[in-house]
């Protein structure tokens, strides 16, 4: 790590300027993602501030997402968070490649049953009709970001099967004329399970975002009603908001 120096003649806190200076080693990339960074007791008699300071500039850092605090372990840069907004409807593989990162995706579960009642009622189907459920872990070179659950009316994908890597939306496009033209999703803070902390490789009771999608096609036909469990420390939720604007959108994610 490169060696800022702090002016103790400058109106600036002291602790904002050590923040600033490890800010701009992390933005710069001098700091890597899981990189640890020295003690307070360590920074404390690089920079010549009280372990005070130091502990006020790491807590901001720590609450901006620039750095995490492990207990017994350490402080480690934090991976940064993938800032999505208001985007367009597309493919996880898709939002993958867009942050220059490989997608992949193992089957969980695969079947076809009828639907419980809140999955009928989403895609406006009779009760107990028939849907393929697709289970997947979802991961980004290789680390896990989510455990998502698509369920889909059978009528609309006879003999549907998707095996490990492939994406589900270019196979319904390709094999069933089946065109996403918007989605509606609604995020709700949780923690997760041991069933999901052991999918997602993340310690139980951690954060996570349970997410629900109804996909609907050009003429406003829901022909894909997803439920995803998404890791809280790689997403983070941006709304941007407007005055006197119409229905407003939000989302993101993180590596």
């Amino acid at each position: 790590m490169s060696i800022g120096v702090l002016d103790k003649n400058l109106a600036i806190p002291l602790y904002h300027q050590l923040q600033n200076i490890l800010k701009a080693e992390i933005e710069a990339g001098r700091l890597t993602p899981d990189e640890r960074l020295p003690s307070e007791q360590e920074l404390a008699e690089r920079f010549q501030v009280s372990k005070i300071t130091v502990r006020q500039a790491l807590t901001e850092l720590a609450q901006q997402g620039y750095i995490r605090r492990e207990q017994g372990r350490g402080t480690f840069v934090a991976r940064r968070k993938f800032d999505e907004g208001p985007r367009e409807l597309t493919s996880f593989t898709e939002e993958m490649r867009r942050h220059s990162l490989q997608a992949t995706s193992r089957i969980l579960a695969q079947f076809e049953a009828e639907a419980e009642v809140h999955v009928t009622e989403a895609l406006r189907l009779p009760a107990n009709s028939p849907v393929v459920t697709i289970k997947r872990l979802r991961l980004a070179n290789g680390e896990p970001l989510s455990v998502q659950t698509a369920h889909i009316p059978a009528s609309l994908v006879p003999g549907l099967r998707l095996a490990d890597g492939m994406s589900l939306y270019e196979t319904l496009q390709r094999q069933y004329h089946l065109y996403p033209a918007r989605a509606r999703e609604t995020y709700v803070a949780g923690l997760a399970d041991a069933a999901t902390s052991e999918s997602l490789q993340i310690p139980t009771g951690s954060p996570v975002f349970a997410v629900e999608r109804v996909t609907f096609t050009p003429n406003e036909q829901p022909f894909e009603f997803v439920q995803s469990t998404v890791r809280g420390d790689r997403y983070a939720i941006v709304l941007e908001l407007v005055k006197n604007a119409g229905e407003q959108q939000a989302l993101t994610l993180n590596p």
